[in-house]
Formats: C-alpha cells, structure tokens, sequence
C-alpha cells in the first residue's frame, strides 16, 4: 500500500486530469478507492485496539483488577459498540474486502499492538497500557487526515468525470458499462 499510497499522495498525482481518457479516470478512480478502502480497514483496526485498550484502562481505574480479564472480556461489546456510527456522513466502500494490509502503517500498528497482551493483561502494567493507548490514538489521528486527503483525491477524479458527462464530452451510456464488465 505504500507505494500507491505515496504516489496517490504526491502533490501533482491530480494534475492533468482533464487530459487523461474516461477509463484511465475510472482506473485512477479504482486505485483510489482501493488504497481508501484498506486505510478504512486500518483504522478500524486501530479504533478497535484503542477502544479495548481504553475498556481496560477504565475498568482498572474503577478498581477492577488487572487479573480479572473475564470481566474486560465481558465488556467488549459494549466497548467496541461506542463506534458502530462515526460523526461524519460515511462513505460506502465499493468493496468489503479490503485485501491484504501492508506498508509503514500497518508496521506501526503491529509495533503498537505486539507491545501488549490483552489476553494476559495482568502482565501489563498501567503506565504501559497508557503509553499504547496514546500511540493508537496518535495513529488514529494520522490514518483518519490521510483517508482525509485520499476522498479529496477520490473526490477531484469524480467531479471531473462528472463533468465529462454533464458537459457532453463522454457518453453517458458509459455510465452502464461498469469499471470490470466489458462493452457490448
């Protein structure tokens, strides 16, 4: 993901967009989608870890013990369904799938997660659950701006396809064929 993710980032990536064909717009379209649809994933991943995280930190500050996992293990729905609706709109993915998850994100994540053990959390002590919490929060935060800056992207490349068709340059027929069924 990072080669794609970088290069989908570069500052002139939207350059010349009115110069390029309508497939090579939709095939922008689709490696747009794609890398947005696997830093999604990501982030999900990363909220996930960080709302569990966090479970456990309040749950010790309430006098739970660190030996008592069951009783975080009991919580887990609740905790994990504080963020079944984000704040924003939402966009829907065009897939669910998001493939398999690679690049300095990711390393960072693992990095992150391997440095604690919910599943023997008394091994953990609290200075280190509040260390982990603030890195996934801090990461959150960075996957959330580049997700930001990737629908900017994704938005760019549909306004101009949007714009072919209103203005009459491409046909809207188009409009039946999808990105992978062929013509005819």
């Amino acid at each position: 993901m990072d080669r794609e993710l970088q290069e989908i980032l570069a500052e002139g990536y939207l350059d010349g967009l009115d110069a390029l064909s309508v497939p090579e717009l939709r095939a922008k379209r689709a490696t747009c989608r794609e890398v947005e649809t696997k830093l999604s994933y990501l982030r999900r991943l990363i909220q996930g870890h960080h709302d569990i995280v966090g479970g456990e930190l309040t749950r010790r500050r309430d006098g739970g013990s660190p030996d008592d996992i069951a009783s975080l293990v009991d919580r887990l729905p609740s905790i994990l369904a504080d963020r079944v609706r984000g704040p924003g709109q939402g966009r829907l993915t065009a897939t669910v799938e998001p493939g398999e998850l690679t690049g300095e994100l990711v390393d960072r994540f693992t990095a992150v997660t391997r440095r604690v053990s919910l599943d023997d959390a008394s091994e953990v002590g609290d200075v280190e659950l509040e260390r982990v919490a603030t890195d996934l929060g801090a990461l959150e935060v960075e996957v959330s701006a580049t997700r930001r800056a990737m629908f900017d992207r994704i938005d760019a490349v549909e306004a101009e396809l949007t714009r072919r068709y209103r203005d009459g340059e491409a046909n809207v027929d188009d409009l039946l064929i999808g990105d992978d069924r062929p013509e005819g």
